[in-house]
């Protein structure tokens, strides 16, 4: 292990790089390689791309490699197996060819073997890719199709390199190193890849996701009565509102309406919960308070129908909140109910106060 201890270092110092690169190119999107699932997406342009930066990759593990007995020891192979994961035979074919070509011109005793070895693994794990897909898409599975191809790898240098003492010799020394850190370093790649993937996954459905609630709270915002200056055209009365929900979209509401010539209806209300579960309940709920108060003269009997409509109809268990009052324009008295809500503050004589009453049960809650 003492022998093999410098080889080690010198292939992770370079494989740090190459994974560095990698995860920042991916994460600025310079590279459109993480813009593609496997499998997919995997047109001329995608293989173009993909091959040239699999070849780049190798020709830096070239040049970074280090020189034993007139051999160059690196891992280019790891850029060569990512393109042929990702882009099929091809992609791996012309990751491959760059790489191997570049070592060629490098010259050096195993400069032909790894010609061969290089180019044949791109087209291998583009195979695989085909073949195995599953298999190609898990850093395990990459770990172990590394280990193969490099055995592989070596395997050429032995048969092609003469003397054959020569390639047995640079063998022993380097297998352990090279295929363990090839291997390793493919299977991080992958999971570069995969989680690059996810990130970009995850961030556009946050981006769908934010669009839609903002829609929905235009739309929510649009159930809501529009209370300006001009509402209800009565000198008897003024009425203003405003709503601001914690997120999005809620279970807030308010609602103002005549029930009558002189009768004039207002109800505020929450729904438990918030987001999209509440605002949806919260447009149901308002809808029907609506038109029970409506059809219903007596408010306290509006408000019960309502109450059991809402309970045969919620299946998600949730409730509301409620306080609704009818106001006689002609004499001033009201007539409110309130299920669990806050009282209103009732300004007289200068004085402010909370109306004070008993307080109902929540609606929804029980029939």
């Amino acid at each position: 292990m003492e022998n093999t201890y410098p080889f080690f270092t010198r292939l992770i110092g370079t494989l740090a790089v190459i994974l560095l690169f990698s995860a920042y190119a991916g994460s600025t999107q310079l590279i459109s390689i993480y813009n593609k699932k496997f499998g997919e997406g995997r047109d001329y342009k995608f293989i173009i791309v993909v091959g040239l930066l699999g070849g780049l990759f190798g020709v830096y593990g070239n040049i970074s490699g280090f020189s034993l007995h007139g051999a160059i020891i690196s891992i280019r192979d790891i850029g060569v197996m990512l393109a042929g994961f990702l882009g099929g035979p091809v992609c791996g074919l012309i990751s491959g060819f760059i790489a191997g070509v570049h070592r060629l011109f490098m010259g050096g005793i195993t400069a032909v073997a790894c010609v061969i070895a290089t180019t044949l693994i791109g087209l291998f794990c583009g195979i695989l890719s085909k073949v195995l897909p599953n298999e190609t898409q898990k850093a395990s599975g990459a770990f172990f199709i590394g280990l193969v191809m490099e055995a592989f790898h070596l395997f050429v240098v032995l048969v092609v390199v003469h003397p054959y003492s020569v390639a047995v010799d640079i063998v022993r020394q380097i297998a352990f190193p090279f295929v363990t850190v090839n291997a390793v370093g493919i299977a991080l790649m992958i999971g570069i890849v995969h989680y690059i993937q996810n990130q970009q996954a995850m961030s556009m459905e946050r981006q769908r996701l934010k669009s839609e609630l903002e829609v929905a709270s235009v739309i929510q915002r649009s159930l809501l009565p529009d209370l300006n200056e001009k509402y209800p055209g009565r000198p008897e009365v003024k009425v203003s509102a405003f709503m601001e929900a914690a997120k999005e979209v809620g279970g807030d509401f308010y609602d103002a309406f005549f029930v009558g010539p002189d009768r004039m209806a207002f109800l505020i209300g929450d729904v438990s919960g918030k987001g999209v579960p509440a605002a949806m309940f919260m447009a149901s709920t308002k809808i029907i308070l609506q038109n029970c108060i409506r059809d219903v003269a007596d408010l306290a009997e509006a408000i019960t129908r309502a109450n059991s409509t809402l309970c045969e109809k919620n299946e998600a268990d949730m409730f509301v909140t409620l306080w609704a009052g009818i106001l006689d324009l002609k004499t001033g008295s009201l007539r409110y109910v309130c299920a669990g809500h806050n009282p209103p503050v009732l300004i007289r004589g200068g004085e402010a106060d909370f109306i004070k009453g008993r307080s109902g049960f929540v609606l929804a809650g029980l029939e």
